[in-house]
């Protein structure tokens, strides 16, 4: 599966435009790891345990985005984004979202 952020896909052409397609999750730190998370936080810099959580959860809303535009019967998905927000104080939610197409080589 071909996912752009693009609205076009070079030397491709759109023929037929399925719709939205997203993939949504929701994840959340163990107490352990908000606890050390918090204290790294005193310090200042990058907390690596975010870090490694939200790119965990980023790779899952594409894995899910994938399936959601395959069964549409998509094979790319264009003008694809990521969106955020938190819920409560202890988690987050990942949405990957674009437009589900089928393309083909374009003739030359």
């Amino acid at each position: 599966m071909l996912i752009v952020t693009t609205e076009n896909v070079a030397n491709h052409r759109v023929v037929r435009t399925l719709g939205q397609c997203f993939g949504i999750v929701v994840r959340s730190r163990g107490l352990g790891g908000n606890i050390v998370a918090g204290l790294r936080s005193i310090v200042g810099g990058e907390i690596p345990e975010y870090t490694r959580l939200l790119e965990d959860a980023r790779r899952h809303a594409i894995d899910r985005l994938v399936e959601n535009a395959t069964a549409m019967g998509a094979n790319a998905i264009v003008m694809m984004r990521f969106d955020s927000a938190e819920i409560g104080q202890t988690m987050s939610e990942i949405v990957a979202y674009g437009t589900a197409v089928v393309i083909e080589p374009a003739a030359h």
